[in-house]
């Protein structure tokens, strides 16, 4: 009579081992993550290609590997000691791949009431797979924004409150972040920049994170005049970067860029920075996107606070 393979080794047929399970558990992990953020948020596939890039590269390794594991369940696989340490290893990694994976799905765009501090009526808008731009309607425009959208926040969720800068004659580039993180990228307003050769004055601004970016962007390029920092501030000193305007806008109750280190970043940023500050507002508030963890609680309503913040960025960028 024929026997198994594993028969033959000593196994009885079907029989799993402790890392059997766990390599199933990983295939189903880089699976079940992959096609919940493909599925499951709009904002991943509006976002920019990388992530749904690897996200499908994820799900393609999840399947296979669990169809090798269907096929393989019969067959003992004898390890040594320092094998058996690399496989174990290795899947640890793999999980850890997963929730990564999970921790980069990003905050979803959530339309709100739109800022009210100009006309953002007449406009156009235009997307393409690493920016959102936004024309004047009909007309021409020689002044630009680039926006650094905040850490894993989805794009679009700052059309809204930057529409006003439209009204107020500047075409607004917004970024659409590789894996959402703009320090994987922070010389991408260049790119954005070079596809708008009709623009003669550049500002760049951004959120968070995003605001770091553009703050190292601005220092870098001499020919940026303008910088919005919303609940946000440099960790280089600009200080010494003659003909650059600056504006910061923050929340009171904002429990990531709080009152604290905004006032600290005085020290970095030049002398005659505009300050302005929203009474009771949230870190969250400088974008449609819901809320955000570790963040204050709000005190002022989100379209009132934002009304504050379009409309300190619009009187700014009419300056310049």
């Amino acid at each position: 009579m024929e026997t198994s393979a594993a028969a033959r080794a000593g196994a009885p047929p079907g029989k799993r081992t402790a890392l059997h399970w766990v390599s199933a558990v990983c295939a189903a992990a880089l699976m079940g993550v992959a096609l919940w953020m493909l599925a499951g948020n709009p904002a991943v596939l509006h976002g920019h290609p990388l992530l749904p890039g690897i996200l499908l590269a994820a799900a393609a390794a999840g399947s296979a590997w669990a169809v090798l594991l269907w096929r393989r369940r019969d067959i003992p696989r004898p390890r040594s000691a320092v094998r058996a340490v690399g496989a174990w290893t290795g899947r640890l990694a793999v999980l850890a791949l997963a929730a990564g994976l999970a921790w980069l799905n990003p905050f979803a765009y959530q339309p709100g009431p739109t800022a009210e501090a100009g006309p953002t009526s007449d406009l156009t808008v235009t997307e393409t797979t690493t920016t959102i731009t936004m024309s004047p309607e009909g007309g021409t425009t020689t002044k630009g924004l680039v926006f650094y959208p905040g850490a894993r926040v989805d794009a679009r969720a700052y059309q809204d409150i930057l529409a006003p800068a439209v009204g107020a004659g500047y075409r607004v580039i917004i970024l659409k972040e590789p894996l959402g993180l703009s320090l994987l990228d922070g010389n991408q307003a260049r790119g954005a920049i070079a596809d708008n050769p009709d623009i003669t004055t550049w500002a760049v601004g951004g959120h968070s994170l995003g605001g770091v970016s553009a703050s190292s962007f601005a220092l870098k390029n001499a020919y940026v005049t303008g910088l919005v920092l919303y609940a946000s501030y440099p960790v280089e000193s600009l200080r010494g970067r003659g003909g650059l305007s600056v504006l910061s806008v923050s929340g009171t109750q904002d429990g990531l860029s709080t009152p604290d280190k905004i006032e600290a970043s005085r020290e970095l940023l030049p002398p005659d920075t505009e300050f302005a500050a929203v009474q009771g507002g949230v870190h969250a508030f400088f974008g449609d996107y819901g809320v955000q963890p570790g963040d204050g609680e709000p005190g002022i309503s989100r379209a009132a606070a934002q009304q504050q913040i379009a409309a300190a960025m619009v009187s700014f960028l009419g300056r310049l």
